[in-house]
């Protein structure tokens, strides 16, 4: 009995002792575990801090190589702006820098300035500015735009500037005391001529309306005729083709003393009052022989443009065409 006891202490020592081993080596697996564990975290921290420096490297890499790139397309459009400017000052040399003396140079046509200068080395810089602005550097009816500031007084018709074929002005009729039949004008153009008849009448001298409006399809036929009759050439040195008459705009008229024929205006003393009066009421003599470069047109002193009185006295105290007028006055406020 005794002996089993001894047996049974033996048998739990031996138990107890087991598990004691047991539990060491389960803690030390544990132990070793937590510490894989950690190592595993560590190296995966270190491995997203190693990710996060490469990507922060790789965003400050493309940052550098976008801003060293847009400093050279700064330095190149710099460069280039230079270049532009440097060609512009070079230019302008040649105009003698014209520019800064005039409102009305348009820098758009600069290169089209220096190549009339070249072809007109006598002609004042001022007048190549104003010429090539109205059109002059190239041939009659080409590089034709629309006629601007329609259906004012101040519109501008020419061989340059196109009206169009459904162009119609407001008209009013003339009071047939003067003029030849049935003529209309513009409300402004038509009481203007009645008071400068009127007044002309009391001096003694007879102004009539023989041609006023006419319509795109009437100068179309007009102008067949005159083509047919002397041939193209010649009929653009007196007769405007359809959609380029001032006659259109309702502002215009062609005068007689009811003598002579219209032709012979220039030889009568109506004539001579006309000069010295037409401009109070706002015409001009819009067509002689000084200006046929400019015009296009033979001398015709029975054509007179109303303007109106502002624009009339100006012209009257320094002799130009309309054309140039608007260039210099008109053409620059619309730009």
């Amino acid at each position: 009995m005794e002996y089993k006891n001894k047996n049974i202490s033996n048998t739990k020592s031996r138990v107890a002792k087991n598990a004691n081993l047991y539990s060491k080596s389960l803690n030390t697996k544990n132990n070793t575990n937590t510490q894989i564990i950690k190592k595993k975290e560590k190296r995966k921290k270190s491995n997203l801090k190693l990710l996060l420096i490469i990507i922060i490297v790789f965003i400050s890499c493309i940052l550098l190589h976008n801003h060293n790139n847009d400093n050279n397309k700064k330095n190149t459009n710099n460069s280039k702006k230079d270049i532009v400017v440097n060609e512009l000052s070079t230019k302008l040399n040649k105009l003698n820098n014209i520019n800064e003396k005039i409102d009305f140079f348009k820098e758009e046509f600069i290169d089209r300035y220096i190549n009339y200068k070249e072809k007109n080395p006598k002609l004042d810089i001022e007048k190549v500015i104003v010429y090539v602005n109205i059109g002059l550097d190239n041939e009659f009816y080409q590089n034709i735009q629309d006629s601007p500031n329609k259906y004012t007084n101040q519109v501008l018709v020419n061989k340059y500037n196109y009206l169009g074929e459904d162009y119609t002005p407001d008209l009013e009729m003339i009071n047939e005391d003067y003029t030849s039949d049935k003529r209309y004008m513009t409300k402004d153009a038509a009481k203007a001529f009645e008071e400068l008849a009127k007044n002309a009448k009391k001096e003694g001298y007879t102004i009539r309306a023989i041609s006023t409006y006419r319509s795109y399809k009437y100068q179309t036929q007009l102008y067949n005729n005159y083509s047919q009759k002397d041939g193209k050439e010649k009929a653009d040195t007196y007769s405007a083709r359809p959609g380029y008459s001032e006659h259109q705009t309702g502002l215009a008229v062609d005068v007689d003393n009811g003598k002579l024929t219209y032709t012979n205006f220039g030889k009568t003393k109506e004539f001579t009052w006309m000069k010295k009066n037409a401009y109070k009421y706002g015409f001009i003599l819009r067509y002689t022989k000084e200006y046929e470069p400019i015009t296009g047109y033979m001398n015709e002193p029975w054509h007179y443009r109303y303007v109106g009185k502002e624009i009339a006295k100006y012209i009257q105290d320094n002799p130009m065409t309309y054309e140039e007028y608007y260039i210099r006055f008109i053409d620059k406020k619309n730009n």
